[in-house]
């Protein structure tokens, strides 16, 4: 018994032995397993636009749906929005990342609000859309000849209520009409129908507005309020500052892949709305289109835009509309240009170039 009690201490020792040895060599050739690559950090991007999607919103969906924000190793949602305040306030509470907004809007809100103040980092909207329309039928030519007529417009309307600055520019006196408030959705119906001489309306919106509400096009004049001398900017990619620090290799990232989207809308905007419509499919793509090629024409690309490229703005001209929109908001102090935009997330300049078209 004593002896197979030490034969069986024996053989625990060696097996013991055994699997204490180190591992033999791999045979030659052949390469010992290695864990596999670490998978590449994704950012994720929560986006909210100005306004519903359109064709103007091209250059996002593009983006989007050709997998440009993921080739830059980003996850980014697209929200529609219901105005550039709002879309602003979304993005200063951290409801969003990053969002497509009003410049003036968000000079506006950082004012008053400098403790969320927002940066903008690539401006698409080259011109600012603040329209006056009106009809020919209204005996309307010039804006010399809005004194003493009816406007209708929102009460928080950018084009309302920065309307001195364009009186200001035309020479007429801000008090020399009378506003009448109404909601967005009745704005063009109401001077389709005679109950006001005319409106303001961000160009795009008042045009196609105005033909849902059967307004011959040759009827419908349009003072832009950029076409009338106001060197105001318009819509612009923005974000918190803080997220800008933290996450600056995703923001080029994402407006590396918004600037191939950008070239593409300009070079087929046909294409650009056949993408919207494989996710909004009750859009009107004839309308859309012409929208999209409206606002390249009147507000992407400009001779501005030709020059510099796709999100850059002038130092100088931002400089004075900054001045401007202090002035016509009524703030109680303008913000410096640096603080309003920068372009250090921007891609170099000769990838961001309008296509030949």
């Amino acid at each position: 018994m004593i002896k197979k009690f030490a034969l069986s201490i024996a053989a625990a020792v060696a097996v013991s032995a055994c699997t204490a040895m180190p591992a033999p060599p791999p045979p030659a050739g052949q390469q010992p397993a290695v864990a596999p690559p670490a998978k590449p950090k994704v950012t994720h991007i929560r986006f909210a636009l100005d306004w519903a999607i359109e064709g103007p919103s091209a250059p996002f969906l593009i983006a989007l749906d050709k997998g440009y924000f993921a080739e830059e190793g980003l996850s980014v949602v697209i929200d529609r929005g219901t105005g550039s305040a709002g879309t602003v306030t979304k993005i200063a509470s951290g409801a969003y990342e990053m969002g497509y907004a009003d410049i003036n809007s968000m000079i506006e809100f950082n004012v008053k609000n400098p403790d969320k103040a927002l940066q903008a980092i690539a401006i698409l909207y080259n011109n600012a859309p603040m329209t006056v329309f009106t009809l020919k039928d209204k005996g309307i030519a010039s804006p010399a000849d809005l004194v003493g007529k009816k406007l209708g417009a929102p009460a928080g309307d950018a084009g309302r209520r920065l309307f001195p600055l364009f009186a200001k520019q035309v020479g007429i006196d801000p008090g020399s009409v009378e506003w009448v408030t109404m909601e967005p959705a009745l704005r063009e119906a109401a001077l389709a129908k005679g109950e006001v001489d005319a409106i303001t309306a961000f160009y795009g919106s008042g045009w196609f507005g105005l033909l849902r509400n059967k307004v011959e096009p040759e009827n419908i004049v349009a003072f832009m309020y950029a076409e009338q001398g106001l060197p105001l900017y318009g819509n612009a990619v923005m974000a918190s500052p803080k997220f800008l620090a933290e996450n600056e290799e995703a923001v080029k990232g994402f407006l590396r892949a918004l600037a191939r989207g950008w070239q593409e809308a300009l070079a087929d905007p046909a294409a650009a709305v056949e993408i919207i419509k494989r996710r909004e499919p009750l859009i009107d793509a004839e309308v859309e289109t012409a929208r999209l090629k409206m606002a390249i024409e009147k507000h992407f690309l400009t001779e501005e835009v030709k020059k510099n490229g796709f999100g850059a703005a002038d130092p100088e001209r931002l400089a004075k509309s900054i001045a401007m929109v202090a002035e016509g908001f009524e703030l109680p102090s303008v913000p410096k240009p640096e603080e309003v935009f920068t372009d250090k997330y921007l891609p170099a300049k000769e990838s961001r170039m309008p296509p030949a078209m």
